[in-house]
C-alpha cells in the first residue's frame, strides 16, 4: 500500500513557515533556503532531525518551498553532510531550546525508564516510543537508534532485577531459602553445570510463583 498523500490542513498546521522562524531564514538562499526550513519544520514537530530526502513528501517541500520563493526541485542540491548542515542543526537546537544527549542526560532517561515504564510495561517498542516521548518533554534530542536500543535494554533489564530483588525481600527467611535451594541444580548433566544466567533465571521463576503464592494465602 503506497503512501497517503499530505492534506492540506496538514501541511498549514505543521509545516508553515512562522515569522520568527522566517528570520532564521532570512540570508538563505536556493536550496539552503528551502533545505533550512524543512529541517527547522521537521525538528519542530517531531523533536529529532530528518535521516535525508526520504523523510519529506513531495507535498511538503512543495508547500514550503513555496514559501520560501525557491523551487522545490532546488531541494535536491541540499548537502546532508559538512559543516553547513552542522550549522543548521545547532541554529535550529538553539532557536527551539534543545540540546544534544550527553552521557548524563542518558544515564538519567535510562534510570527514568527503568523506575517509571519498563517496571510494568515490557514490550521495547513501547518503552522506546516512552524514551521519545520524554526526550521531547525535556528537550533533549534523541540519541542515534543504536544507542536507544542500548538505554531501552538496560531500563527493561534493571527493572528487571529490582522486580527480582523487591519480590525477594518481601518474602519470609525460610521461604527465601526454599526458593534458593529450587534454583540450584540438584545434578550435573553431562559433566557440565548450568550456567549462572540459567540459575538465576530459575531462581526468579520459582520466585515468582512463591510470590503469588504468598499473596493469595
Amino acid at each position: 500500500m503506497g503512501r497517503q498523500p499530505v492534506g492540506m490542513d496538514e501541511l498549514v498546521e505543521h509545516w508553515t513557515v512562522l515569522d520568527d522562524e522566517a528570520d532564521l531564514v532570512a540570508g538563505k538562499r536556493g536550496g539552503t533556503r528551502v533545505g533550512f526550513a524543512l529541517l527547522l519544520k521537521f525538528y519542530t514537530r517531531y523533536g529529532r532531525f530528518p535521516r535525508g530526502r526520504v523523510d519529506f513528501p513531495d507535498e511538503v517541500v512543495e508547500f514550503v518551498a513555496r514559501q520560501m520563493n525557491v523551487l522545490a526541485a532546488d531541494f535536491e542540491s541540499y548537502q546532508w553532510t559538512g559543516s553547513t548542515i552542522e550549522y543548521h542543526r545547532a541554529q535550529i537546537r538553539e532557536h527551539l531550546g534543545f540540546r544534544v544527549c550527553s552521557v548524563q542526560d542518558a544515564e538519567k532517561l535510562t534510570g527514568w525508564l527503568a523506575g517509571n515504564v519498563a517496571h510494568a510495561e515490557r514490550n521495547p517498542d513501547r518503552v522506546r516510543e516512552e524514551l521519545l516521548k520524554r526526550c521531547r518533554e525535556e528537550f533533549i534530542e534523541p540519541p542515534a537508534p543504536d544507542r536507544i536500543t542500548r538505554m531501552v535494554r538496560s531500563a527493561l533489564h534493571t527493572a528487571e532485577e529490582t522486580w527480582f530483588t523487591t519480590v525477594f525481600a518481601r518474602l519470609p527467611e525460610l521461604v527465601q531459602g526454599r526458593v534458593l535451594a529450587l534454583g540450584r541444580p540438584r545434578r550435573r548433566r553431562a559433566g557440565l553445570a548450568p550456567s549462572r544466567v540459567t540459575r538465576r533465571a530459575r531462581t526468579r521463576s520459582r520466585c515468582w510463583r512463591w510470590s503469588r503464592r504468598c499473596r493469595a494465602t
